[in-house]
């Protein structure tokens, strides 16, 4: 009778693939741990601003880092003959437009853009674009526009006066407008009259993700691990036509 007991033999190619990959794949699995936890402090920072008092934009501002998602307070006048449409946003199913118009500060001069809102395509008029006139007060939040995965070319088409884009970034909007604009977009509060439609999505920042992430890269460093460790068991018949 034979033993069909194994043995434990390393060999030389497996043990080298093992020492590569499981370093590497622990490594990256250690990483998006890391990186769910920046994420989990900056949920935490993030919903800390929304809850502190509306910044005034008429005064001295920190960093736009430090901005995001902060309320504020800005007084000025719009300039409505440099207001773009966002278009095809939809509302209840229905199509229409973002409305982004800049507001010159009174104190300082400098130029912020402000999404006035949501307007259904067939309820689109002049009137509606340009109802501010003189100094208003804007009450909102600060957020900063994310262009598509493919950028498109920006600018061409217009309704009467005013230019329909695809999305709106701030880069675009200073080549096409000469506005030396701040970094950042407020999104003007539903407290504030118009005939706008304002309901902005909050966004969360979730570790859900990386933490996915990481239990992935985990598993493959298990399962090179069991891998390497079955390719090292052996049989004495196996062990005998290896010598």
């Amino acid at each position: 009778m034979t033993s069909s007991t194994r043995q434990f033999r390393i060999q030389a190619i497996p043990t080298i693939f093992m020492v590569i990959l499981v370093p590497l794949f622990s490594g990256l699995g250690i990483w998006q741990l890391d990186r769910a936890e920046q994420k989990r402090t900056q949920g935490v920072s993030l919903e800390m601003r929304r809850k502190l008092p509306a910044l005034s934009l008429n005064d001295a501002l920190p960093d736009s880092d430090e901005l995001i998602f902060r309320d504020i307070v800005a007084e000025g006048h719009f300039l409505h003959d440099k207001t773009i449409l966002i278009e095809n946003r939809k509302h209840l199913g229905k199509a229409g437009y973002h409305i982004v118009t800049p507001l010159q500060l009174t104190t300082t001069s400098q130029i912020v853009l402000i999404n006035r809102g949501w307007v259904a395509h067939d309820q689109m008029s002049e009137t509606l674009l340009f109802d501010s006139a003189g100094i208003v007060t804007v009450h909102g939040e600060i957020t900063i526009p994310q262009p598509p995965a493919i950028e498109l070319e920006l600018g061409k088409t217009a309704t009467a006066t005013t230019p329909r884009w695809p999305y709106l970034t701030l880069d675009h909007y200073r080549t096409w407008s000469g506005l030396d604009i701040l970094p950042f977009i407020v999104l003007q509060s539903a407290e504030d009259e118009s005939g706008f439609v304002r309901q902005w999505p909050h966004p969360r920042v979730s570790d859900m993700m990386h933490i996915g992430y990481a239990i992935q890269w985990f598993a493959f460093a298990l399962i090179t691990l069991l891998v390497w460790f079955r390719l090292s068991l052996h049989t004495p018949e196996e062990t005998g036509a290896t010598t």
